[in-house]
């Protein structure tokens, strides 16, 4: 297999890699180990609390907040997660928020040259309605996104 030229050039130094603990965030993570190994890398999940909607009784929907025992309930177990497939000399940081707006923050407060996330198979009508966290990152970086499709 070959590599292409621009993922071995020595040109990224701070690489921020999202995590969600799938098969292909954890493959984009590989991605990134095997073709950076001399960049610095932050691995960040961001637990997700944004406001969600709820069927009402009239049909309608109302607006439903993350409960805040289960949302503690996740953060420890998603560092628990974390702990376990950052290696050494790599940074790790879990935040709670909106996974895009979370990582882009996080690229630019930590001075990073490069973003590099896996992105999910959806369907047709999934992807219209909703949208992809890779495709947002993508449109919204100021810097070089790399997405990592799942074999």
């Amino acid at each position: 297999m070959t590599t292409p030229d621009a993922l071995t050039t020595p040109g990224f130094h701070t690489i921020v890699i999202g995590v969600d603990f799938s098969p292909s965030s954890l493959h984009a993570l590989d991605v990134a180990r095997q073709n950076f190994p001399g960049a610095r890398r932050r691995l960040l999940h961001i637990t997700d609390a944004r406001a969600t909607t709820a069927p009402d009784l009239m049909g309608g929907v109302t607006a439903a907040t993350p409960d805040p025992e289960l949302l503690r309930t996740l953060e420890h177990a998603d560092a628990q997660r974390l702990s376990r497939i950052v290696l050494e000399g790599e940074d790790a940081e879990l935040l709670t928020g909106d996974p895009v707006t979370g990582i882009l923050d996080a690229a630019e407060r930590c001075g990073a040259d490069l973003i590099v996330v896996g992105t999910h198979a959806q369907g047709a009508l999934e992807h219209f309605f909703l949208g992809s966290s890779a495709e947002k990152i993508v449109s919204r970086s100021r810097i070089p996104v790399l997405t990592v499709r799942h074999p």
